[in-house]
């Protein structure tokens, strides 16, 4: 009887332990697209598109893309 309870019990954890797996990887969408680079101004706390320009601390610079097309990053505004 006891050999019973135990067999029963370790079947039952077993399949709880099995239950509680991890889900199943979810696909993201074919049509989901890569977002545009952009580069982040601390100053203001916001994000700015490629080719926009700003003032980050008292320095105007412009946000261009790196080498690499994958993000952005600020530089120093050609002077006229």
């Amino acid at each position: 009887m006891r050999t019973a309870l135990i067999s029963v019990a370790s079947a039952v954890f077993l399949v709880a332990c099995a239950s509680e797996g991890s889900a199943p990887a979810q696909s993201k969408p074919a049509t989901a697209e890569k977002p545009a680079p952009r580069c982040y101004n601390g100053d203001d706390g916001k994000f700015y598109p490629v080719g926009q320009k700003a003032v980050v601390s008292g320095v105007e610079v412009n946000c261009t893309v790196t080498s690499d097309g994958k993000s952005g990053q600020w530089m120093g505004a050609k002077h006229k």
